[in-house]
């Protein structure tokens, strides 16, 4: 009953809520590749925005249904794919300024990562404050192999977290990396295996949710300062230029090619 009255006029499509000793796990419901669009990313703003106004969660959980965390947006099918894959700069991207929303956010979040973290949703993956992996996590900021720039603000937060060599080694490469590598360089906090991740995330929610939550907030607010900011200022040129690469050739060909599961038949034109 506590989640339907605090989020009574909010849109929870694919969006599961439950509230438990002040902490809300915040479940995406795309399964199994958890795509996401504007409109999902705007719904995970509003109802952490409500979180946060309330006094009945101090931490959350950010989790997802099936097999994989997220799969960023579906460049597969031109279908499925309800971006629009050229958004002119001068237009501004109403996806990144979804995103900036969730980095305007001010309770803690902690992400419980299973399966792929790709493109859009590596970014996503780095938005809470936490990341709890196991072995068979997958990230990979894999723009290069589709002929454009990285987005979600990944070009500002990535380096934030591991370092701009490392950083600048995922962007050029495009590899993935699984959960232990990604614990190894500091992209995750904690380690566990498939089955106890998601309680392993509860638990050290549960651990931030124990203290003074005005303490929290504050100190968060210290972490985290002018992080939104940079975030809309790098989204901002992260959106030029995939707007300016995605004009090309190549682009055509890496979309292609990630679709067929090969490698890229790049001209640089």
């Amino acid at each position: 009953m506590t989640e339907k009255k605090l989020f009574k006029d909010l849109d929870l499509s694919d969006i599961g809520i439950s509230i438990d000793n002040f902490v809300a796990t915040v479940e995406i419901q795309r399964p199994p590749n958890n795509f996401f669009d504007t409109g999902l990313i705007n719904n995970l703003a509003n109802i952490i925005n409500q979180i946060d106004q309330s006094d009945e969660v101090r931490a959350v959980v950010l989790c997802s249904e099936g097999k994989h965390f997220c799969a960023g947006n579906d460049f597969s099918s031109a279908e499925r794919n309800t971006e629009k894959a050229d958004r002119d700069p001068g237009a501004g991207n109403p996806l990144y300024a979804a995103a900036v929303r969730l980095f305007e956010t001010k309770t803690p979040i902690v992400a419980a990562v299973q399966g792929a973290a790709v493109g859009g949703g590596f970014g996503l993956a780095v938005m809470p404050d936490f990341r709890v992996v196991c072995p068979e996590a997958r990230f990979t900021a894999n723009f290069v192999k589709l002929g454009f720039h990285p987005g979600f603000g990944l070009t500002h937060t990535l380096p934030r977290l591991i370092g701009q060599q490392q950083a600048h080694k995922l962007f050029l490469t495009g590899r993935r990396i699984n959960g232990e590598e990604a614990y190894a360089l500091g992209l995750a906090d904690v380690i566990t295996d498939k089955e106890n991740l998601r309680a392993r995330a509860t638990e050290l929610a549960a651990e931030i949710a124990e203290n003074a939550p005005l303490a929290v907030e504050s100190v968060r607010s210290t972490m985290r300062k002018d992080l939104s900011l940079a975030v809309k200022q790098q989204t901002d040129h992260e959106n030029a230029e995939q707007y300016r690469l995605q004009q090309t050739e190549d682009h055509k060909e890496g979309v292609k090619a990630v679709a067929e599961r090969r490698p890229g038949n790049f001209l640089g034109r």
